[in-house]
């Protein structure tokens, strides 16, 4: 086995927590390495928009997200239900733009990357990182251990500090003992892309009941929601994803129950088979701070590692991204003390950092995502709860996680305020 470049810091994974946490150091004079087991572009299952939260954090790194940037906006959410349809504007907030994004996850990833090499943070492609790397006598993540090349030849390299961005696997986590908190919702999604009339709609839609009406005698309410975001070139991304709270969690064919819903949808929309572009992908959504803690002993866990994913929404880009902010301030202030128990101090910040600003809005969502395992609460909440135009703010809000936290109108303050009430343990 070789000993591979050293480096101030080791990203592992170079998705968007990944190339975000290296953008930030790279321009903080931080010697960064990043360790992708792809190769630029490649593809990703996802549903490829951002709310205004996401949109947020793309600004924040000085990327131009105008529609000359080859950017798709909308202007807000459609949600749907078995005979209801709201079209809601993202609200004006101080805190976030008034528009969303969608962009294939092949161009977004490969826009990030490039943005971290750009601030001069060093990629390496095709390098798939096997375990943490931990010193003999104490224990603390010295490094990782991978396999490079098409010959997958063994290597190590070694950093004071390493960020796991290694996505739902978690396998760098799981290789220090970090494992996942069952009792957390897990989500699983599902999704195609269609050519379609509706690719330039101004809205993304959330389909919030799902029928399949094969049997027009015998409807059936399936167990999931419904999302479809137009790309503007031609083709929509359209899946589903469920809930690990619901009982039919784990005996779903979750590519049959994609098919039986757009079978039910009009035919003018587009979402058929002969219409379909590439095969259905799938993958698992991590939620909630499914796996805690966020530090330990050289090793932080941002994003999809750490379950990050909004239990409200599905939405994970965002957090990953707001996740490797925070973890780039704290890095950089401690890689500024001697190795110790100062820099541990700092260090130490990150995962107060997240639990304040995303503890107790996720355990809201896992409180929320029990609650709608249940079909006659989640039936019972879209018949009723969406017909009070009152809780229509509060819900969409919410939801979507586009609030001012500091200050904002009555909405925010509320949510703010069950935020900070609900313990984020």
């Amino acid at each position: 086995m070789t000993t591979g470049a050293d480096a101030q810091v080791i990203i592992v994974g170079a998705g968007p927590a990944g190339s975000t946490a290296a953008t930030y150091l790279a321009r903080a004079g931080i010697d960064v390495l990043v360790l992708e087991k792809t190769q630029f572009p490649r593809e990703k299952v996802c549903g490829d928009g951002l709310t205004p939260r996401g949109v947020k954090q793309l600004i924040d790194l000085g990327i131009d997200t105008s529609e000359e940037a080859g950017w798709v906006h909308s202007r807000g959410l459609r949600i749907l239900t078995g005979d209801l349809t709201l079209e809601l504007d993202w609200p004006e907030l101080t805190s976030y733009p008034p528009y969303g994004v969608s962009r294939t996850r092949r161009d977004f990833d490969d826009l990030l990357a490039k943005t971290a090499v750009k601030a001069g943070a060093r990629l390496q492609e095709r390098t798939t990182v096997t375990a943490a790397l931990t010193d003999e006598r104490s224990g603390r993540v010295v490094g990782v251990e991978a396999r490079t090349g098409p010959d997958k030849d063994p290597v190590t390299y070694r950093a004071p500090l390493v960020l796991a961005c290694d996505g739902v696997s978690a396998r760098l986590a799981l290789s220090v003992g970090i494992e996942k908190i069952e009792k957390r919702p897990m989500g699983v999604a599902v999704r195609r892309y269609y050519r379609s009339p509706r690719h330039d709609d101004a809205f993304i839609e959330g389909h919030l009941e799902l029928w399949d009406r094969s049997d027009p005698r015998d409807p059936k309410l399936l167990p999931g929601y419904g999302w479809a975001f137009p790309l503007g070139d031609g083709t929509v991304n359209v899946g589903l994803g469920m809930l690990s709270t619901s009982k039919a969690f784990r005996n779903t064919d979750y590519r049959a129950l994609l098919r039986q819903w757009l079978d039910s949808t009009p035919e003018e929309w587009g979402f058929r088979e002969e219409n379909a572009v590439g095969r259905v992908g799938g993958a698992g959504l991590p939620m909630g701070f499914n796996r805690t803690p966020h530090y330990r002993d050289g090793l932080l866990l941002l994003g999809d590692a750490g379950g990050m994913v909004s239990p409200f929404n599905g939405e994970g880009i965002s957090a990953a991204m707001e996740s490797a902010q925070l973890a780039a301030e704290f890095v950089v202030q401690a890689l500024a003390r001697r190795a110790g128990a100062s820099r541990e101090r700092a260090l130490h910040g990150y995962p107060a950092a997240l639990k304040q600003l995303m503890g107790g809005y996720y355990r809201l969502g896992n409180l929320f995502a029990k609650a709608i395992g249940n079909p006659a609460v989640m039936r019972a909440a879209t018949r009723y709860g969406l017909r009070v135009n009152p809780l229509i703010p509060l819900i969409y809000k919410g939801l979507s996680g586009c609030y001012d936290a500091r200050g904002g109108d009555r909405v925010d303050r509320l949510i703010a305020l069950a935020a900070r009430l609900t313990p984020s343990a």
